[in-house]
């Protein structure tokens, strides 16, 4: 009897243990780390004119990781008063009380203090400051001023989003150029047309939480026009880039194709001006950047094999 009672106690335990590692996990948003490595490991590989180590692409990868969850837990502790209003984020460890919001600030800081001396010892300087001032910036400048400010916080907050292609350049190079410089602009004008998709989509989730997102205190029609605008300068960005990145033929057909298809949504979207349309829209905007940036490794390595 003793010896079940020890394991039904243990077992509970357990179980406690690997809620409380989840809800850590869920601190760093793992879905959005996803898409800063798939835009990080590619332009790598541009930068090298071919395959990188394994070991700096790890020691990249593994420092962005940490990077960028410690950028994504301070934004779940600040935003947690928004958190319990919208219905999209309401299931949140910081809003259900899984976790407290000083043992998730903790985290979040001892993230960013183990990026920057992870990259600073085994990548490089350079990369290590790209990546804690990508922090900062998503933090001070989006989450705490823009997002409940202005309807232009995506635009100048997305910026953040688009220093891991910097972080990867600096990491293969030790320094950056225009090649990089033109990746982020790609991945700074795709993000108005991604977020605002979505946006769409939840607008009554910002609107409760008075969050002015351009769907909310704009019309749709105006915000479809924003987004198509947008989507045309990141198409014609993808282009420049293939000249200043000397990208070859399967590079510039795939990017021409694949904006074509992004552009025929935000079209699509101009004409419809209804939520389903830009949940679609959102949903492509997501695979086109993936895609894009495969193509770009894939190009450099069938050149330079």
């Amino acid at each position: 009897m003793a010896t079940r009672s020890i394991e039904t106690t243990r077992a509970p335990s357990a179980v406690l243990r690997l809620a409380k590692v989840r809800s850590y996990v869920a601190l760093t948003k793992p879905r959005i780390i996803e898409l800063l490595l798939i835009t990080t490991l590619p332009t790598m590989f541009v930068a090298r004119r071919g395959v990188p180590s394994v070991t700096l692409m790890l020691a990249t990868l593994v420092g962005g990781t940490l990077a960028a969850g410690g950028a994504n837990a301070t934004n779940m502790v600040i935003d947690r008063d928004i958190d319990k209003v919208m219905r999209r984020t309401r299931n949140r460890p910081l809003v259900t009380g899984e976790l407290t919001a000083r043992a998730a600030l903790t985290f979040a800081i001892g993230l960013e203090i183990v990026a920057f001396i992870e990259l600073w010892l085994t990548v490089n300087l350079l990369s290590a400051c790209l990546a804690v001032a990508a922090t900062a910036f998503y933090v001070f400048v989006y989450t705490m001023w823009l997002k409940r400010s202005s309807s232009s916080n995506i635009v100048i907050g997305g910026a953040a989003g688009a220093v891991p292609v910097l972080v990867g350049w600096a990491a293969v190079t030790g320094t950056l150029g225009w090649a990089p410089v033109v990746l982020f602009g790609i991945i700074f004008v795709w993000t108005p047309p991604h977020f605002w998709a979505l946006a769409i989509r939840y607008r009554d989730d910002y609107e409760a939480a008075e969050v002015p997102m351009l769907p909310v205190v704009a019309t749709l029609a105006k915000t479809a026009r924003q987004m198509l605008i947008y989507t045309a300068v990141l198409v014609a960005l993808t282009v420049l880039f293939g000249f200043v990145g000397h990208m070859g033929v399967l590079y510039f057909t795939v990017a021409i194709v694949l904006g074509a298809s992004f552009l025929t949504y935000a079209v699509r979207l101009r004409t419809r001006l209804d939520a389903v349309t830009a949940l679609r829209m959102f949903k492509y905007s997501i695979s086109y950047l993936s895609l894009l940036f495969l193509v770009m490794a894939v190009d450099v390595v069938v050149r330079h094999p």
